[in-house]
Order: C-alpha cells, then structure tokens, then sequence
C-alpha cells in the first residue's frame, strides 16, 4: 500500500501528526533491530526502505542485530532500541516484568520452531526427555514451545536439563552431542534438518509457536507517533514485497544469514505466513494461554500479572488501516 491509502485508513488527525514530523526534527536517531527469524526486516536493510522512509527529515536510521528474543528484550529494557522484534510470549514476560513496550504490529506468522535430535539419540516423543540434556535459549520461543510441550506429557522443566544456550550454540550443541535435544529456531533448525544426516524434529506444533511481534518502546509510541507510523509504514512496504516476491526474500535471508538457499526457502516459503500484521483475538487468547506458564515457572516478577499484561501490551488501533 502507498503512502495516502495509509494516511486515509490512519485518520485525519494521524496525517495531520505525520506531516508536522517531516520538518524540524532534531536530528534524532531511530534504532531498529533486525533479526534472521524477522524476514521482514532483512528485507527493509536490503532495500534501504526504512531509511527512506525517514528521507525528508533529519532523523537517521540505526539498525541492530538480534540473535533472539532475549537480546531483543534487552534492547527495549536498556532503551538501546525504540522498535525490536520478538516471539509474543517473549514480549509478553517482558511487559509483566516492567518493560515499557507495546506491540502494534505482527511481522509473522512463524512455525519456526520444534524440538530436534538424532535418530541415534533414542527420543522418539516428548515424553523420552526426561532425564535427558536438552539445549535452549530462556526467554525465546523455542523456551517456551519447550515448556509447553513438557507440559502436554506431564512434565516441567524439572524433569530435563536446559542447557541455556543462544540458538547457534544450541544448534551446535546438538550436532556434536553435548546435549540430547534442541529446542530449535529457524533458520538454524532448518540447516541443521537439510544438511545435517540424521538429524529430525521429533516434535512439532504450529499453535505452540506465538507470531512475530514487533515492539515499541512506550515512550517513543507517545512521544513520536509520526516516526513509529513511518516504521510501519515501512514495514508494510516490506511485506507485500515478501509476499509478491518469496523467492527473492528467502534469497535476502539466504545472504545475510549465510546459509544455503535450500535453506531459507524452507524457512520462508514452507514456515512463515504474512497475511496478518494486525494483533487480534488470536493473539490475545493465546497469550492468555500461557500467562500461567510464565507465573508457574517463575519467569516474571512475584508481583507481575501477566493475564492483565496482555492487554497493556497489544495494541489493536494504532496501525489500523495498514492493510
């Protein structure tokens, strides 16, 4: 969608505020991470869609890498980023916990994790991980699709040994055998599947995975809504491109991560849906979901309340009319 058909669905007031943005800034600088489990925002940094969004104002474009939802959380925690993108759960702990964030927008509808081993490791279900080491990155979605399908066969993380390792060095855990299992995230589960002899994901469930979330600080929502409405824009932009063009953007994904193209067409085309970017019932049910887990677990803050934080986080009106 263009520009005017996004001023027209945001409203008068919200061109009015745009427009007064787009002279006399104060040379600010926008910090935005990007990440190999966010396509969407390889594809803004490949084009160069963000920054020229910015063009006709003094505000600079910074981008930052995340490795995973916890570095993504740290960014928004320390200020470091005014938008980062995250798995919902993740963003979820991190609002209970005090975390001044609101998601307005869903970059994705990821399967883009599952438990994975070796066939000669001798887990053929959940349930054959007890006891056993298994590696995960606390505070991702891989963590908590680990949780969750613990919790189907009637265990908790008591029963098995995280090895708390960011999802590289899980990947790489597994391959070489100090861990039994991995709580994997694309794009390094699907190298470690297509290039990896042996190597399976024993446990797969869609609805354990909780959609790409892309977070703003509350300040800058409040403080600069012309620029956050500009990010969206952008991202906007970026996600019909992906969608018109999957091939293409897996080829983006395939060069910034470095992994073989096979690779990141699995990851993009068989395992990410765009159509979505708007949060809703969906995704506020099953956030409500799994508040308890977050609490039983001790994830959160004793005084947190993350039933509540679900709707102090999702923001379901600030980018209405963006598609």
């Amino acid at each position: 969608m263009n520009r005017r058909q996004f001023l027209r669905g945001a409203g008068a007031g919200a061109a009015g505020a745009l427009l007064a943005g787009c002279v006399g800034d104060d040379g600010r600088t926008v910090t935005v991470d990007y990440a190999y489990y966010n396509p969407i925002s390889l594809v803004l940094r490949e084009h160069g869609w963000l920054t020229e969004a910015f063009a006709d104002t003094e505000v600079e474009v910074e981008w930052v890498l995340s490795l995973g939802s916890n570095e993504a959380n740290e960014y928004s925690q320390s200020g470091a980023a005014q938008v980062a993108s995250t798995a919902g759960v993740a963003a979820l702990m991190a609002r209970s916990n005090g975390v001044p964030i609101t998601t307005p927008y869903v970059y994705s509808e990821p399967e883009w994790t599952a438990l994975v081993t070796f066939a000669d490791r001798e887990i053929e279900g959940v349930a054959d991980l007890e006891g056993k080491k298994v590696a995960a990155t606390r505070g991702t979605d891989p963590y908590f699709f680990l949780l969750q399908a613990l919790d189907e066969v009637g265990l908790s993380e008591d029963d098995v040994e995280v090895v708390h390792l960011q999802h590289p060095e899980g990947q790489s855990a597994l391959a070489s055998g100090d861990v039994d299992a991995w709580a994997g995230l694309d794009p390094h589960m699907a190298e470690l599947e297509l290039e990896h002899d042996g190597a399976e994901l024993f446990f797969r469930e869609p609805a354990y995975n909780t959609y790409g979330f892309l977070n703003f600080l509350d300040g800058f929502l409040a403080d600069h809504p012309e620029d956050a409405r500009r990010v969206i824009e952008a991202y906007e932009r970026g996600r019909a491109w992906a969608i018109e063009n999957p091939t293409e953007t897996a080829g983006i994904l395939a060069a910034e991560s470095e992994m073989s193209e096979p690779v990141a067409e699995r990851v993009f085309t068989a395992r990410n849906d765009l159509s979505d970017p708007i949060p809703e019932s969906a995704h506020r049910e099953l956030l409500a979901d799994l508040a308890p887990i977050l609490e039983r677990e001790g994830l959160v803050n004793d005084d947190a309340d993350p039933a509540s934080s679900v709707d102090d986080l999702l923001d379901t009106g600030f980018a209405n009319g963006v598609n």
